[in-house]
C-alpha cells in the first residue's frame, strides 16, 4: 500500500507537469481500475483454488515488476506512446494491489477471533492501517519526486517492496486456506442479496470519493499553489502530497477507531447496523453538496475558499471512514468461511468498478466544470449508495459486534 500510494502521486504529478490534461491524466489510471475490476472478480476464485498465500505472493511480486517496468519510461517518447505504456504498467500495478488486498482481507475472516467483536476489531484495524500506510505513500511519492526525480524514486520503491516480499514469505502465519481444486469460477457470483446490494453501495461510495480525489483536487490545488516555476512546483508537490497523505491517514485512523465510535454511539443490533449505515451515508452526502455550492458561488479561488475545501474534505474523510468500515465488517458478516474469498473478491470488484467510474468522471467533470462539478457528481453518487443500503436486510451475525 505504501508503494501504491507513492506511485499514484508520482505518476499524477509528473505527467501533469509535462503538460497532460485532466482527461489524459485520468486515462493513465483507467487500466489500473479496469484491472482491479477483473482481478477482484477472478482473484477470489484463484485464491479458492490455489490458496491465499499464492495470491498474496503473486501480488507483491507483480508490483515489484511493475515498478521496474515504469522506470524504463523514455522522456523522448511521444504523448500517445507514454500514455499507453503507463496505462499498461498501471494496469499491472492494479492487479498486484488487488491480489494482495483481497488476500489480506479474506485472511481476517479465517484468523480473527470467533466472537463478533473480534471480527469487527480486526477488520477495522486492517483497513485502518492499510489506508494510513497508503497515506504515507502519497506524501513519500510527492516528496521524492521533488527531491530525487522520477526514475530514482521508482527504483527505490521497487527495492523496498522486494525486501517486504521476502519478509512476508518468511513470516507467513499458518492456517490459511490452501485451496480446493474443484472450485468453479461461476461460484464467484453470489446468490446472497445482501452481498449484492452491499457491493452496489460500495461501487457508488468509492466512485463518489475518486470523482474528486483522483484528478480534481490535486489539479485544483496545483493551480492555486504553483506558478509553473521549478521552485513553486516543488512546493506545490509537497503541499499536495501532504494533504493527500493527511486525508488518507486520517481516514485510516478513523477506520481503526470505528468499533469504538459506533459502540459509544449505539449498540449495533441486527436492525441498528443497517440504520447506522444509512445514517452515516446520508451525513456523508451533505459534505460534497455544501462544498460544490461554495465553489460554484465563488468566482475565483481564495485562501478562505481553499481553507473551507480542506476542512470540508477532511470532515468527508472522517465520515467516509466510518461508512467504509461498516461496509468492510458487513461483507465478512454476510459471508461464511467456505466462500469468503469469492464474496470478498466480488465485493472488491464492485469497489474497483466504483473507482474506475470515479477516475473517468474525475478527469471529465474537472475539464467540463472544474472542482465544483466533481463535488456535485460525488454528492449524486453518495445518494445512490444510500439508496442501495436501504435494500439491505439485517445480517445474521450483526449482534454483539461492539
Amino acid at each position: 500500500m505504501l508503494t501504491d500510494g507513492a506511485l499514484r502521486m508520482l505518476v499524477l504529478l509528473h505527467f501533469h507537469t509535462i503538460g497532460f490534461s485532466p482527461v489524459q491524466l485520468a486515462y493513465l489510471f483507467v487500466l489500473y481500475e479496469v484491472a482491479g475490476v477483473v482481478t477482484n472478480l477472478s482473484a477470489g476464485w484463484i485464491a479458492a483454488r490455489f490458496g491465499l498465500t499464492a495470491t498474496l505472493y503473486a501480488g507483491l511480486a507483480l508490483q515489484v515488476a511493475a515498478l521496474l517496468a515504469l522506470a524504463q519510461l523514455d522522456p523522448a517518447w511521444g504523448v500517445t506512446a507514454s500514455v499507453v505504456f503507463v496505462m499498461l504498467v498501471q494496469g499491472a500495478s492494479g492487479v498486484a494491489k488487488d491480489l494482495a488486498k483481497m488476500s489480506a482481507k479474506s485472511a481476517v475472516k479465517v484468523l480473527a477471533p470467533a466472537d463478533g467483536s473480534g471480527l469487527f476489531r480486526w477488520v477495522a484495524a486492517l483497513t485502518g492501517s492499510k489506508n494510513a500506510v497508503k497515506g504515507f505513500g502519497f506524501l513519500i511519492g510527492a516528496a521524492v519526486l521533488g527531491l530525487f526525480g522520477f526514475v530514482p524514486s521508482i527504483l527505490t520503491m521497487a527495492a523496498i517492496l522486494f525486501i517486504i516480499l521476502i519478509g512476508v514469505v518468511v513470516g507467513m502465519p499458518r492456517g490459511l486456506p490452501v485451496g480446493r481444486k474443484d472450485a468453479k469460477f461461476r461460484e464467484v457470483l453470489s446468490g446472497n442479496r445482501n452481498i449484492n446490494w452491499l457491493s452496489l453501495a460500495r461501487l457508488f461510495l468509492f466512485g463518489a470519493r475518486d470523482v474528486w480525489f483522483v484528478v480534481g483536487i490535486p489539479i485544483y490545488f496545483y493551480a492555486v499553489l504553483s506558478d509553473g516555476s521549478d521552485a513553486a512546483d516543488r512546493q506545490a508537490f509537497f503541499l499536495i502530497g501532504t494533504f493527500m497523505a493527511i486525508w488518507t491517514i486520517l481516514y485510516g485512523i478513523v477506520q481503526s477507531m470505528a468499533p469504538r465510535i459506533l459502540g459509544n454511539a449505539k449498540s449495533l443490533s441486527n436492525t441498528g447496523l443497517n440504520s447506522q449505515v444509512r445514517q452515516w451515508t446520508a451525513a456523508l452526502m451533505l459534505i460534497p453538496t455544501i462544498l460544490a455550492a461554495l465553489v460554484w458561488a465563488t468566482s475565483h479561488p481564495s485562501v478562505a475558499l481553499t481553507g473551507a475545501i480542506v476542512f470540508g474534505l477532511l470532515t468527508f474523510g472522517a465520515i467516509f471512514a466510518v461508512t467504509s468500515s461498516l461496509h468492510s465488517y458487513l461483507i465478512l458478516s454476510f459471508t461464511d468461511a467456505t466462500r469468503v474469498t469469492m464474496d470478498v473478491g466480488f465485493y472488491y470488484m464492485a469497489n474497483a468498478a466504483g473507482r474506475l467510474a470515479g477516475t473517468v468522471l474525475s478527469g471529465a467533470m474537472y475539464q467540463l466544470g472544474g472542482l465544483a462539478l466533481c463535488l456535485a457528481t460525488a454528492a449524486v453518487m453518495i445518494g445512490l449508495s444510500w439508496w442501495a443500503t436501504t435494500q439491505l436486510q439485517a445480517p445474521v451475525q450483526a449482534r454483539d459486534v461492539v
